[in-house]
């Protein structure tokens, strides 16, 4: 394992000088992709493989630019797929990660074990099968399948994985030298991979309370991929709570026209009401709660945890908060759902208390 100086102590953050394409051509590349697999899918030339890997490209770009409805295109495609192929593993894998990124997490592994008894690539399964253990909060258990996946190879995806982990589950250290050692690894021409190792890297700072160096490693995310829409948010976010007002709304507003994700307008309404801009504020409220309502009716457990953060900050309505909260506890037990619920709770006490008043 590389050992690297604690950034947390050095206050320097090393990007270091891995070549890559350019950001904007790397997203045209991907675009190009994704057009010459749908032109082969029209014609019948695409197997099932071919299939999921276009629905995986699809979702990838709506991660990159913020696009709820390239999931929700990918969702359906591979619901189809799996109802074209019902024997084929690679098919159930394919709607497993459809389903987790809606977070349908027990669906997800129903499709899992399934594909695993017809036969899947176990180390496949196995990552994906991690990849939900982690996202309910069952760390122990994911750490134990993400071990094992290091062992039999150790690379920027599997390395890079066990790192999100670290990281989220609040073993700083150990996921600072495994984030090192994951770029290490890393050999493609690429910068959407960097760019992801980067955003998750910063994420984790910002759990820890460390602003500069979650706005460093976002810098970084941002510089290796300037349309990285969740990269861009973060940024607004962190400027925001560091009193750079101008520069979090300049972010934001392109990102509420090129992004159908509600979290950019909810941000902009509660920065512009901070800095006492009201009206243009409830206008940007408005747009978010609706936009919410829309998710939450479709993919309740999706958006239960953005949606209470939202009822909890600019919508200012504590009890419609709490009731999200509690189902998002529902889906998945991490600290962050549990942090979410325990807010919720004091906003209403809070709420009741103020009423007696």
């Amino acid at each position: 394992m590389t050992r690297r100086s604690d950034p947390a102590t050095t206050g320097g953050v090393i990007d270091g000088e891995l070549p890559t394409t350019a950001g904007a051509l790397a997203l045209a590349n991907l675009q190009a992709q994704i057009d010459g697999q749908q032109r082969m899918a029209l014609a019948g030339g695409l197997d099932v493989g071919g299939r999921a890997e276009l629905f995986e490209l699809v979702a990838l770009r709506g991660h990159i630019l913020g696009c709820i409805a390239d999931y929700e295109w990918a969702q359906a495609r591979a619901e189809q797929l799996t109802h074209d192929r019902p024997a084929d593993g690679a098919a159930l894998i394919a709607r497993a990660r459809a389903r987790a990124t809606f977070h349908r997490f027990t669906d997800a592994l129903g499709d899992l074990d399934e594909a695993r008894r017809l036969g899947a690539d176990p180390a496949v399964v196995d990552a994906e099968h991690a990849a939900i253990l982690q996202a309910v909060g069952r760390y122990d258990e994911a750490l134990t399948f993400m071990r094992e996946a290091v062992k039999r190879r150790a690379d920027f995806a599997s390395v890079a994985a066990l790192a999100s982990l670290c990281a989220e589950s609040g073993d700083v250290a150990t996921a600072e030298h495994l984030f090192d050692e994951s770029r290490d690894h890393y050999r493609g021409v690429s910068p959407i991979p960097l760019a992801q190792l980067y955003f998750r890297r910063a994420k984790m700072w910002l759990a820890q309370g460390n602003l500069p160096l979650g706005h460093s490693w976002l810098s970084a995310a941002h510089r290796r991929l300037p349309a990285y829409a969740p990269a861009q948010g973060h940024l607004a976010e962190v400027e925001a709570a560091l009193g750079e007002t101008d520069s979090a709304i300049a972010r934001l507003h392109p990102l509420t026209i090129s992004s159908d994700d509600p979290d950019y307008p909810a941000q902009l309404a509660r920065i512009l009401s901070e800095v006492g801009r009201v009206e243009e504020a409830h206008e940007w409220r408005a747009r978010a709660a609706a936009r919410y309502n829309e998710l939450v009716a479709r993919h309740p457990e999706a958006f239960a945890d953005h949606a209470a953060e939202f009822w909890l900050d600019a919508g200012a309505n504590p009890h419609r908060a709490l009731r999200l909260a509690k189902r998002n506890l529902e889906v998945r037990q991490t600290p962050r759902a549990h942090e979410l619920l325990a807010r919720a709770t004091r906003a209403v006490d809070g709420a009741r208390a103020g009423d007696t008043r």
